[in-house]
């Protein structure tokens, strides 16, 4: 039986793993729009009333996102060790925001559910793109 490169794991279909691939580029494409947004309607004062590092973290998240989605396009794990960064790192800082101040609640829990999805997905999907990697082409890292 003719093998085409593409195993998929016992537990992952491959049209499972590309559903979850394309909910990847669509969540993190809902978070640069996000950003974008906001720097469009308010500058780059929008987060002013944060301290600085969050300001910081907030607008370069505006580059970071779809770098995600590219890497995750070019099916490159290291779009999945970058998304899992950001999605944990988005969920403290947002975390602690609300805790701190109160605001951002509705916007935090599909946040949180949706980084939940990633690292929970994070170990198959890097696994596809490893074992879908064409024979002596770059490893997807």
């Amino acid at each position: 039986m003719p093998h085409s490169g593409v195993v998929p794991s016992p537990r992952w279909s491959v049209r499972a793993l590309g559903v979850v691939r394309l909910l990847w580029m669509a969540g993190f494409l809902v978070g640069t729009t996000t950003h974008v947004v906001d720097l469009v309607l308010g500058g780059l004062d929008v987060y002013a009333g944060h301290p600085a590092g969050v300001r910081a973290f907030w607008v370069a998240l505006t580059v970071v996102d779809p770098l995600v989605v590219t890497l995750l396009l070019w099916r490159r794990r290291a779009g999945v060790v970058l998304g899992v960064v950001v999605m944990v790192a988005d969920v403290a800082v947002n975390g602690s925001v609300v805790a701190a101040t109160g605001d951002g609640l509705a916007a935090l829990v599909p946040q949180s559910l949706f980084g939940a999805f990633v690292v929970l997905t994070a170990r198959p999907l890097a696994a596809w793109f490893r074992e879908s990697r064409p024979h002596g082409g770059p490893d997807g890292a």
